[in-house]
């Protein structure tokens, strides 16, 4: 048998040259490209439909979430402590001290106002400066102003509200420089301290009170207390037991009683006899004129 080694050569040449094959060469490699693209796109697809589940459920976890911005800042306010409305670098005395029933006399003193020659009972601090000069009022916490206002007799009124029914009062100011329904942070510029009509021996001061359920508690107990426990305080509690003790009268005894109702019957027959001799005096007196 005779051997052809360029018989598989010829071959292929021949299929090549048939007009069928390139076509179907090109049909191949097409449907080859469209699977592969086919298979991207669901891949990609499957991709994104996973984040999209990862994004749902994190936003599904961030709106179950207790801690929403309100609440993480009211957080954070309940973190801040309590400070004088006074720059950390002012050298300040409290000239004027808070009025507690529970205090001594001597410290009771401490907190009276005299005004139009009569005292009263001062229901905040007053703070000044050590050399007497006018200085800068800041906000002793974080909150919202509510009012501002100017009396003829303190000045200046800044009021601010806080958590659970804390409210800061701040008067006697010369200048301020918030207006209503500002959010102010702890810290930030109120205004001026400056005098007026009421404590006028106070000279340049703010007049700083710090109030629970509008309720006056005293300041410097709180000053570098963390505002939760103010909230925690009950002040109407404090405020009935100093009441009842300034109410209170001591009971007497059937004895004293009637020890009592003996002075007043013995100062009345004196008083009596008083008027009858200063008649007779009088009764003499004209006589001796007339004669």
């Amino acid at each position: 048998m005779k051997e052809f080694p360029n018989g598989s050569k010829n071959k292929w040449t021949r299929i090549l040259q048939k007009k069928w094959f390139f076509p179907s060469v090109y049909l191949l490699l097409a449907a080859f490209l469209l699977t592969g693209v086919v298979w991207y796109q669901n891949f990609e697809s499957k991709l994104m439909e996973g984040m999209d589940d990862d994004s749902s459920e994190l936003s599904d976890i961030d709106a179950a979430n207790p801690f929403d911005d309100e609440e993480a800042e009211s957080v954070v306010q309940q973190q801040e402590t309590i400070k004088m409305p006074v720059t950390e670098d002012m050298q300040a005395e409290i000239v004027t001290k808070f009025f507690d029933y529970n205090d001594e006399q001597e410290e009771q003193e401490k907190g009276l106002n005299l005004y139009n020659n009569r005292y009263y009972q001062s229901t905040g601090i007053d703070i000044a400066a050590d050399d007497g000069e006018t200085f800068d009022v800041v906000a002793s916490l974080s909150g919202t102003v509510e009012e501002v206002k100017e009396d003829p007799l303190l000045g200046h009124i800044v009021i601010m509200s806080h958590e659970k029914d804390v409210s800061t009062y701040y008067a006697s100011l010369g200048e301020v420089d918030v207006k209503e329904g500002a959010k102010v942070s702890q810290g930030d510029k109120l205004g001026i301290a400056g005098k007026n009509l009421f404590s006028e021996e106070s000279g340049n001061h703010v007049h700083f009170e710090l109030r629970k359920d509008e309720t006056q508690v005293n300041p410097e107990d709180f000053f570098n207390e963390s505002i939760a426990t103010l909230i925690e305080f009950e002040p109407a509690e404090v405020e009935d037991e100093a009441v009842e003790e300034e109410q209170e009268v001591p009971e007497l005894d059937e004895a004293d009683e009637e020890e009592e109702l003996d002075e007043e019957d013995t100062e009345s027959d004196d008083e009596d006899e008083a008027d009858s001799e200063e008649e007779d005096a009088l009764r003499d007196v004209s006589f001796y004129m007339t004669t």
